[in-house]
């Protein structure tokens, strides 16, 4: 079974503050171009590094490939990877592909959703907590799977759902 990560701590992405992200903007636009075929990869590597695309960011990142603020709104929104806000310090994917649904993913999920305080796409009240669906995550011979931080488990069940968010949260965040 893989460690996990302390969000506490090894948070996957990293949230920056406002001049931060103008640093990483004005790396990304001068690495990158203005192609506008360089839109993805340079909301991939704000992301990347800044944790999300601030929103007011966006007249920025229009102006810089010349395009509208519409335009670059409506390809963070389209792609459910992109963020608009901070992400919370624990991130939870329930796999709803249908090998973890036939094993029982659906009380997994009913289990994360009361244990965590929010249901999917949501965040728990205080934020620490995101929940999340993932489909597939290459597990099917041992559903149901689900992801905490990025880090993959398979035969989870609520109990061990229980004990994962333990290791992975301090006992005061839980």
């Amino acid at each position: 079974m893989p460690a996990v990560a302390n969000p506490a701590v090894d948070t996957p992405s990293v949230q920056a503050t406002q001049a931060a992200v103008d640093d990483i903007l004005a790396e990304l636009f001068a690495r990158l171009g203005d192609r506008q075929d360089q839109l993805l990869p340079m909301l991939h590597g704000l992301q990347d590094s800044a944790g999300y695309i601030p929103p007011d960011r966006v007249p920025a990142i229009a102006a810089h490939f010349n395009l509208s603020r519409a335009e670059v709104h409506g390809v963070i929104t389209f792609y459910h990877y992109f963020r608009t806000e901070p992400p919370p310090r624990c991130v939870v994917q329930v796999c709803r592909a249908e090998a973890c649904q036939s094993m029982g993913s659906d009380s997994l999920l009913e289990h994360a959703e009361r244990t965590l305080g929010c249901g999917l796409h949501g965040r728990s009240a205080d934020g620490a907590f995101g929940l999340e669906p993932v489909y597939c995550l290459g597990q099917c011979a041992s559903a149901p799977a689900l992801t905490i931080n990025e880090a993959v488990f398979a035969r989870v069940s609520p109990a061990r759902f229980d004990a994962l968010m333990a290791a992975a949260m301090p006992r005061e965040a839980v």
